[in-house]
């Protein structure tokens, strides 16, 4: 539905600015996950939910999304390819844009609101998960 198109859309133009302090979009009940990558976890609720992103966004600092595409999969689901970019490791210090960080979120919207939203390190992975490979 393009309205759930346009709402990821606007998600996503806050997180390429690097503002990840929105969640107004968010279902009080949302289901977040993150698969693999430095932070693996599953969360239910948005102060879960914020936990989990302090806990992932807490190794890194100057992080940033740039999204690749959107693609509108059902009626609820949208998948975005996207790329990290910008940030490096707290302790460690390492760039990300030396590692390979091609990733995917995955929402799920109903009423104009995220009830799921699964984030993936690793786009390859995504892809399979859903059947879209290649």
């Amino acid at each position: 539905m393009p309205e759930n198109l346009d709402l990821v859309r606007s998600i996503y133009a806050d997180w390429e600015r690097g503002d990840f302090s929105h969640g107004e979009w968010a279902h009080p009940e949302i289901e977040y996950a993150y698969i693999e990558g430095p932070s693996p976890g599953t969360w239910t609720g948005l102060r879960a939910m914020s936990e989990g992103f302090r806990d992932w966004f807490s190794a890194w600092e100057g992080v940033r999304t740039r999204v690749d595409q959107y693609r509108e999969l059902d009626a609820e689901r949208v998948l975005v390819l996207h790329h990290f970019s910008g940030g490096r490791g707290k302790r460690s210090g390492v760039e990300l844009g030396s590692l390979d960080t091609e990733g995917a979120g995955l929402f799920r919207v109903r009423d104009c609101k995220v009830i799921e939203l699964v984030m993936y390190w690793d786009r390859d992975r995504a892809l399979a998960d859903l059947g879209l490979e290649g």
